[in-house]
């Protein structure tokens, strides 16, 4: 029997207040959620890079709307039984008002969970000031505590990936993002286990999301850390990528189709769209 969204909501907001860590993969459409469910991960979260690259576009720039963003989150939440949370970016607009109103959307697409970052998508004014960010995390709160369910709503300050690498004012934005009631903090691109420490002590007792995957930190270092979650946004996406321009320049450069050695079988494949993992 399929969960229902209060369940699945019950269950996402149970992984952040339990101890230790988990890790939360980027999926970026039902195929590949399918496959990560039947890999045993307990939740995931959308990527909106690896949607971007899917629909042949650049990230980051406002080439996908709010709408397809919508939709491919729905066909993942769709694909599985598991609590699945979606990369909003900023929330496909600069007022509070448009962040309250995704928020909504967001919820009303199945979704358990969601960001709202204070990256503007604009080269010029790459970051919201200070007063607008804390507006629009608290915008999305309220919106999120209106719902009928448990949204958790991370709040991300998105300096180090904007070149900005100024810690102090990542970790207070960080702290106003808590105490307008964000449920998780992420600050993607932290350049060593140091700075997550002090992220993570900064926000305390609110659980701490990394990004995996741009420094060559493990889990395990990472929970030492006392992260609670990890991501890999656009990780997995990238890795197919890697692996389909190796092929493709093999078929080019020498005519050869060496690379079937480590291609999925086609009856595995097969397996992971029904639901379990391939046969042995």
């Amino acid at each position: 029997m399929a969960l229902s969204q209060d369940e699945k909501a019950r269950r996402f907001r149970g992984l952040h207040e339990r101890p230790g860590t988990f890790v939360i993969p980027n999926p970026w459409d039902a195929g590949t959620a399918r496959v990560l469910a039947a890999l045993d991960f307990e939740a995931l979260a959308t990527t909106s890079a690896g949607l971007a690259f899917a629909l042949g576009r650049r990230d980051g720039e406002g080439l996908v709307s709010r709408e397809e963003t919508l939709a491919n989150a729905r066909s993942i939440v769709e694909a599985t039984d598991l609590p699945v949370s979606a990369d909003l970016e900023n929330c496909f607009g600069d007022a509070p008002e448009t962040v309250a109103e995704t928020i909504r959307l967001t919820a009303g697409a199945g979704l358990v969970g969601g960001s709202v970052e204070d990256a503007t998508g604009d080269r010029r004014r790459p970051i919201y000031d200070h007063s607008q960010a804390v507006d629009r995390v608290a915008a999305a709160v309220a919106a999120a505590r209106a719902l009928p369910f448990a949204f958790t709503l991370t709040a991300r300050a998105e300096n180090f990936l904007h070149g900005r690498p100024d810690l102090e004012d990542t970790i207070r934005r960080l702290q106003a993002f808590a105490a307008a009631g964000a449920d998780v903090l992420y600050a993607p691109g932290l350049p060593s286990l140091d700075a997550v420490a002090a992220v993570v002590s900064a926000v305390a007792p609110r659980p701490v999301n990394v990004l995996a995957g741009a420094k060559p930190f493990t889990v395990a270092a990472l929970a030492a850390a006392g992260v609670r979650r990890i991501s890999v946004g656009s990780l997995l996406s990238r890795a197919a990528f890697g692996a389909f321009l190796r092929a493709a320049r093999e078929i080019k450069a020498s005519g050869s189709f060496g690379f079937v050695a480590e291609a999925e079988s086609y009856a595995g494949i097969s397996d992971f769209m029904a639901g379990q993992p391939p046969r042995a």
